[in-house]
């Protein structure tokens, strides 16, 4: 599903037009972008909280060189699902 999918489902739902849709999608993604910048977890209870994940300093291999590189430590965004998300998900979808 792609970002437009998901304003044509909620236009679709709601009878809000596309464009304002789209404007609400946008504004809440630009939310969590900058709440993460700044660094603030996002919770939202029943679907999963956005957060920050520290990465700890690590060896790495540049393989074309055959030299070992220092990683430094880095945060990462990440998406934590809910409980009730994550079992929602295991119950009603089929494994392949």
């Amino acid at each position: 599903m792609t970002k437009a999918d998901i304003v044509s489902n909620i236009s679709d739902k709601t009878g809000i037009e596309k464009n304002d849709v789209l404007a609400i999608v946008e504004a809440f993604m630009s939310e969590v972008k900058d709440s993460l910048e700044s660094g603030d977890n996002v919770y939202l209870r029943g679907f999963g909280s956005f957060i920050i994940k520290t990465r700890a300093e690590k060896t790495g291999r540049n393989i074309s060189k055959n030299t070992t590189i220092k990683i430094p430590a880095h945060n990462i965004p990440a998406f934590k699902p809910a409980k009730t998300f994550t079992e929602g998900v295991k119950a009603k979808v089929v494994v392949k």
